[in-house]
C-alpha cells in the first residue's frame, strides 16, 4: 500500500512529506515474557483489526473539510490567514495487487490570496495518520504502553511508538530531488475495549535542521460516527492541526472535518469484441 502525504510551502522551498505503507506479514508484537507485554500485543491486535476495517469504511465517506492556514511571526502571532472549504473523500484502490490511497478536494470555498504573495503551507493527508496501526504499516515501529487518560468521560490507553531504526522510515522529506527519511515519534489515545482510536500526536527529532526542516507537529482528533445502515460504530477524524518551522518561517494550519455522508459508487467494465 502507498499513501503520500504533502506539506510544502506556496512560493517558498518545497517540502513533502512521502509516506509509504510497508507491505508484510503483520505488525511487529513484542514477546509476551510479561503481562503488560501481553496487554500491549492483544491491544494492538485489536487497533489494527479495527484500522483495517475503518480504512474500507473512510474509503466509502465524504465529508467537508475546511482548512484555515496561518503564517506565524514572532511571539507565535498570526501575521496572515486564509480559510478554505472543500469536498473531501478518500479514494482506495487496488490496481494490480497493489493498494493504493490517495485524497481527493474538491474546492467549495478557496481563500482569496493575499497581495503580497506571502508563502503559506499546504497541508494533506494528516487525517490518515491512523495508519501507523495497520497491519501492513505498524511492524517498522516500537510501541510501548505509557498509562491512562480519561477524555471526554471514555478511559483510554495511552500508547507511545517510535520508529525503529535501520528499517527502512515510512516518510521521507522529498527536498530539491532529493528524500530525507524521517523518524517519526509520537503518541495514541485508543479504546482499549474496541481498539478504536481517539487521538493521535506525531513529531520527529531535530535531525533534518541542516536541510531547513527545524520542526514539525501534528495532533489529530477522531471521534465516533455512527451511521444508520450500520452497526459497527468507526473512530472518523474530526480536526488535524499541523505545525512546521524553518530556521525563517513558522506555519500553523488547522484543518476540520464535518457532515461525514455514506455514498457508493458502482462500475462496470465491459470488454468490446472485435
Amino acid at each position: 500500500m502507498i499513501y503520500k502525504t504533502q506539506i510544502f510551502a506556496r512560493n517558498a522551498a518545497v517540502f513533502v512529506l512521502v509516506a509509504v505503507l510497508l507491505v508484510g506479514p503483520g505488525f511487529a508484537r513484542t514477546t509476551p515474557a510479561f503481562p503488560e507485554a501481553q496487554k500491549l500485543n492483544d491491544l494492538l491486535a485489536r487497533t489494527a483489526d479495527q484500522t483495517s476495517g475503518f480504512l474500507d469504511q473512510f474509503s466509502d465517506v465524504k465529508c467537508t473539510e475546511q482548512v484555515r492556514q496561518e503564517k506565524l511571526g514572532k511571539d507565535d502571532k498570526v501575521e496572515l490567514k486564509e480559510d478554505s472549504t472543500f469536498d473531501y473523500l478518500v479514494i482506495l484502490t487496488n490496481a494490480g495487487g497493489e493498494l493504493n490511497l490517495s485524497e481527493s478536494r474538491i474546492p467549495m470555498h478557496e481563500a482569496k490570496r493575499d497581495r503580497k504573495n506571502t508563502s503559506m503551507l499546504l497541508s494533506n493527508g494528516f487525517a490518515t495518520l491512523f495508519l501507523v496501526f495497520h497491519p501492513y504499516y505498524s511492524q517498522a515501529f516500537k510501541f510501548t504502553l505509557v498509562g491512562e487518560e480519561v477524555i471526554a468521560g471514555r478511559t483510554l490507553q495511552k500508547v507511545s511508538f517510535e520508529h525503529v531504526p535501520g528499517m527502512k522510515s515510512p516518510a521521507a522529506l522529498a527536498l530539491r530531488g532529493r528524500e530525507y527519511p524521517l523518524e517519526l515519534s509520537g503518541r495514541a489515545w485508543i479504546d482499549p475495549q474496541t481498539g478504536s482510536i481517539a487521538k493521535i500526536e506525531v513529531g520527529i527529532a531535530d535531525t533534518l535542521q541542516d536541510v531547513g526542516l527545524k520542526a514539525f507537529s501534528s495532533e489529530i482528533d477522531f471521534a465516533p460516527m455512527p451511521f444508520a445502515d450500520s452497526k459497527q460504530v468507526y473512530w472518523f477524524p474530526t480536526q488535524a492541526r499541523v505545525e512546521v518551522e524553518t530556521p525563517r518561517q513558522h506555519w500553523r494550519n488547522l484543518h476540520q472535518f464535518t457532515a461525514y455522508k455514506k455514498f457508493s459508487v458502482s462500475t462496470e467494465e465491459q470488454v468490446i469484441k472485435k
